[in-house]
């Protein structure tokens, strides 16, 4: 078959990919989740068995998704539309990567109203706000942030327009650019802020939470734990990591690269939480306060420590830059696909978007004031598109990827994207198959039932 090339442009080389995939998956919630899930499961055991199934379903379907971008070097939705025309089945394939393309808009319509939150921290830090400040006061000034309908669509404002201006570049002057300058300073920021944790005086309480071995806490829900937290890590199911596969080099290995991805993203969400629980174990504050650790206790432990103010700046830069490279990878299916369908350039097609995600926007942060007390199923508008993608949109997604890919592919296409025999196909070809498909499925099942169960 003659090799297609994406009307979008391509990554100049591997490792920009790399970088790129892995400031999808690195987020919000790796930098506060991933460690207190990891600390309350038994912690190196808990690890052990996470790397279990980031090998044997994360990096199966990344693989998947990866491959397919590639073979169709197009939109999530075209790619595989033109794949299973190409392996003799039937379109409706390709509304995989619809799905995939809308939870990929959703999401980012509620992720845009956190990412304002952060940015509202990023200026209060700067400014000093937080300093010797109380934990009552902190929890009353993240209160008043959620009331404050005018200062929210500001900093959701900001975020969207950040976003959209990025993907509007184009793959080369917009993606390609905003990542070499972003996940190098991601990285500097991590690397500082744990320079400075260590110096805490409870780095090693901090190391203990995390990587101490009890095998005894690990229990069949820590297992659960892991494989969801496996699946969701990557942005899997969302068509991300397929649109930034179909710019992926022809020569480019796609097992080496994902398992790359997926060791960096694992480095970061460690490091974050060796950064992090230092200095909440040193403020005796709680590692499980979720959420509100970050907009809450963190805030008044860096106001409490000497400089600390200069690094929570820093500490709220990171989750900014974090926040800002998985949200453009959200936009990516979407924008991509209205290039090709309706043969526009990239800034009609980013404005567009750009319009509907901030409507949708609106719509999640009135969630917290004057939108408060609209609910379906008895949930706000936000916790809405929140559970219709995580728990739906994603799994489903991730599950059809796994089964496209593992049944319905010609296996001369699957050998010739992945160039590899023998043990490691075999390996991928059954974990495709058969594992994956399962554990999504239970990732399915299992969070409908916890949702829905009296």
């Amino acid at each position: 078959m003659q090799e297609k090339i994406s009307i979008h442009g391509a990554w100049s080389n591997r490792w920009v990919f790399i970088l790129a995939a892995t400031g999808s998956a690195v987020g919000l919630g790796n930098i506060w989740k991933f460690p207190y899930i990891t600390g309350e499961n038994g912690g190196g055991a808990f690890v052990l068995v996470y790397l279990v199934c980031i090998l044997m379903v994360g990096i199966p379907i990344m693989v998947s998704e990866v491959l397919i971008g590639r073979r169709g070097r197009q939109s999530p939705i075209n790619s595989m539309k033109d794949l299973a025309v190409e392996s003799g089945r039937t379109t409706k394939w390709s509304l995989a990567g619809w799905m995939g393309a809308l939870a990929g808009v959703m999401i980012f319509s509620f992720y845009s109203v956190v990412a304002g939150w952060v940015l509202y921290y990023v200026a209060g830090m700067a400014n000093g706000d937080f300093i010797d400040i109380g934990s009552e006061m902190a929890g009353k000034r993240f209160e008043t942030l959620l009331g404050d309908f005018e200062t929210l669509l500001i900093w959701h404002s900001v975020f969207v327009v950040m976003v959209m201006a990025v993907v509007a570049g184009g793959v080369n002057k917009g993606l390609e650019r905003a990542t070499r300058i972003m996940m190098p300073a991601l990285f500097v920021l991590l690397f500082i802020l744990l320079a400075y944790s260590m110096t805490s005086g409870a780095f090693g309480q901090g190391f203990d939470f995390l990587f101490h071995f009890d095998p005894s806490q690990l229990t069949w829900d820590s297992v659960l734990v892991a494989l969801g937290h496996s699946f969701f890590t990557l942005s899997l199911g969302m068509g991300s990591i397929m649109a930034y596969g179909s710019y992926m080099p022809k020569k480019a290995s796609i097992g080496g690269t994902v398992i790359m991805i997926a060791l960096l993203d694992t480095l970061v969400a460690l490091v974050a939480g060796l950064a992090i629980f230092p200095i909440v174990f040193a403020n005796q504050l709680d590692p499980g306060a979720g959420p509100g650790l970050m907009f809450i206790t963190l805030p008044v432990a860096f106001g409490q420590m000497p400089g600390g103010h200069i690094f929570g700046f820093l500490f709220f830069v990171l989750i900014a830059v974090a926040a800002w490279t998985s949200a453009i990878s959200l936009m990516e299916p979407a924008v991509a696909w209205m290039v090709e369908k309706f043969k526009i350039k990239r800034l009609p097609a980013c404005t567009a978007l750009g319009i509907l995600v901030w409507s949708l926007g609106v719509a999640c942060l009135g969630s917290f004031n004057f939108m408060s007390g609209f609910k379906i199923a008895g949930m706000t508008f936000f916790d809405l598109m929140d559970f219709a993608t995580a728990n739906i949109m994603l799994p489903l997604g991730g599950l059809f990827i796994a089964i496209f890919a593992g049944w319905k592919v010609k296996q001369y296409a699957l050998h010739d994207e992945l160039a590899m025999d023998g043990f490691w196909f075999s390996a991928w070809y059954f974990a495709i198959r058969y594992i994956a498909p399962l554990a999504v499925a239970a990732i399915f099942a299992l969070n409908l039932y916890n949702k829905f169960a009296v």
